[in-house]
């Protein structure tokens, strides 16, 4: 019986796939930014706002949602699941990606039998296993912090689809950056746009809890569009309208980011 004409990408797809996998898992930094550093982040802010100088003993940090009668866990996580799409889909991504091209790796692969479409499709779907790694995880350590969501499947279908809105996003910004950029520059620029995210971006903090004119500003970027989705989405703030304009506005992210990265990609 003769193969498919189509087994032979796809297990070029299959075994790339688990290559750019084990690829990432060996890199210690990567390790650190998306899968430690979301869950010291998620550990440490839900111990602060609880030991925190309040009145009820909860929500010591500004825009923790003390107010709502939320625990701080329930506040944090959606945030923390953002930060884990951007560390991944972007910094992770992005930065690999960049000293790949630097050091000739993507042009001899474009020389291979593997196609580009393929390789591109790899690096997704290993981004994608990551991120579905990440969300367990995240899951089970806010579990064990109290978290009890009282969600339907709606809004769990919203939250999954606000997280592969936001890789689309971040991955076409880490792209755009990886294929555009020295690797150098992309280095420094993922890691210094993924702090100024995490500080500033909506994702700690909501951007209602920031100072006016940086709140105004910071709701417009892909950070806050998906940690305000995802606070919806697992029933911690409410306002069906305001959900309504963060999708769309991911929405735009998810389109645009990627567009930007395939214009200005170069393999070499």
């Amino acid at each position: 019986m003769a193969p498919s004409p189509s087994a032979a990408p796809l297990a070029m797809l299959r075994a790339q796939t688990a290559l750019e996998l084990r690829l990432t898992l060996r890199r210690g930094e990567s390790v650190l930014v998306t899968l430690v550093l979301p869950v010291l982040l998620l550990v440490f802010f839900s111990a602060v706002a609880v030991r925190g100088p309040s009145a009820g003993g909860e929500a010591a940090l500004p825009g923790l949602g003390a107010a709502l009668g939320r625990r701080p866990v329930d506040t944090l996580l959606p945030g923390v699941l953002a930060l884990a799409v951007m560390s991944t889909g972007m910094v992770s991504l992005g930065i690999a990606t960049a000293y790949e091209r630097h050091y000739g790796v993507l042009k001899r692969l474009g020389g291979s039998p593997l196609p580009r479409p393929a390789l591109l499709g790899a690096k997704i779907l290993s981004v994608l296993a990551l991120e579905l790694g990440q969300v367990v995880l995240l899951l089970g350590v806010a579990a064990v912090l109290g978290w009890r969501p009282e969600v339907t499947a709606p809004r769990l279908a919203l939250a999954a689809g606000a997280l592969l809105l936001g890789t689309a996003a971040f991955g076409g910004l880490g792209l755009w950056m990886a294929g555009s950029w020295r690797a150098e520059a992309t280095l420094a620029g993922a890691n210094g746009l993924y702090l100024v995210l995490l500080l500033l971006g909506g994702v700690i903090v909501p951007v209602e809890s920031l100072p006016v004119p940086w709140g105004s500003l910071a709701a417009l970027l892909p950070s806050a569009a998906l940690a305000g989705v995802l606070r919806f989405a697992l029933d911690w703030r409410p306002g069906p309208q305001s959900a309504l304009l963060d999708f769309t506005l991911l929405c735009l992210w998810a389109i645009l980011a990627p567009l930007l990265a395939a214009r200005t990609f170069r393999w070499e």
